[in-house]
């Protein structure tokens, strides 16, 4: 009961600057879980595709990928999708490498989206709990000018203290706020990077089936049976 006390009072004291620290600290927190989840079920969604059309790459069934991959809503379906489409229009691997890489720049601002807020929220923290301190300090100042002598020292720490409050809560609201940015930008590259690895193997499983190891000929036969 103390602490929730305490919590209150800090609160009061700290002024009208306050609130606005609050709204922004609650928008950047609803704005991180929303992205956390999104990033959560993408990723899993990645995973669990990739799992399944991964042998069917490997061996070769290319129809049943190509159809696995349309019919899901996951990003790397979207990718893969892209490059199954251009293997029918044009066979170069250049060709659908590109085409993958469009895709996957057509992907990128969802995984993205909204992230880049929290860094400009713990921005805009810390500087309302600045103006709010210097605003207080104004105010702190102006009330101790007509004061008695005797009682100023004591009126201003006091007064200064309150208006230190703001400060302390727009840091208190920018530092978590500057860790979920780093922590989504962190797993946004980790699925990126997964995107990207499953094109080149994409890649490379559609070079290694049309372009088969060249069998020795004849004449090769015949020097290697000859050197034996």
């Amino acid at each position: 009961m103390d602490m929730y006390t305490s919590v209150v009072r800090f609160f009061q004291d700290g002024g009208v600057f306050m609130y606005p620290i609050v709204l922004v600290l609650a928008l950047g927190v609803a704005i991180a879980i929303e992205r956390w989840l999104y990033l959560q079920s993408t990723e899993s969604r990645n995973r669990a595709l990739w799992k399944r059309i991964a042998p069917q790459l490997q061996a070769g069934n290319f129809q049943a990928a190509a159809q696995e991959a349309g019919k899901s809503k996951a990003a790397i379906g979207n990718v893969l999708s892209y490059g199954f489409a251009r293997i029918r229009s044009a066979g170069r691997r250049d060709d659908i490498e590109k085409a993958m890489e469009e895709s996957l720049m057509e992907v990128m601002p969802r995984l993205e989206k909204r992230t880049h807020y929290l860094a400009t929220f713990a921005n805009v923290a810390t500087l309302l709990g600045l103006l709010g301190t210097i605003i207080g300090l104004i105010r702190a100042f102006t009330a101790v000018a007509g004061a008695n002598p005797a009682d100023k020292a004591d009126l201003l720490s006091a007064s200064i203290s309150v208006a230190m409050n703001t400060t302390a809560f727009g840091l208190m609201a920018a530092i978590p706020m500057l860790l979920m940015h780093t922590l989504l930008q962190t797993k946004t590259s980790e699925i990126i990077d997964g995107l990207e690895m499953a094109s080149v193997k994409f890649l490379n499983a559609i070079t290694e089936r049309r372009d088969p190891a060249p069998q020795p000929g004849k004449a090769q036969v015949k020097a290697q049976a000859a050197a034996a």
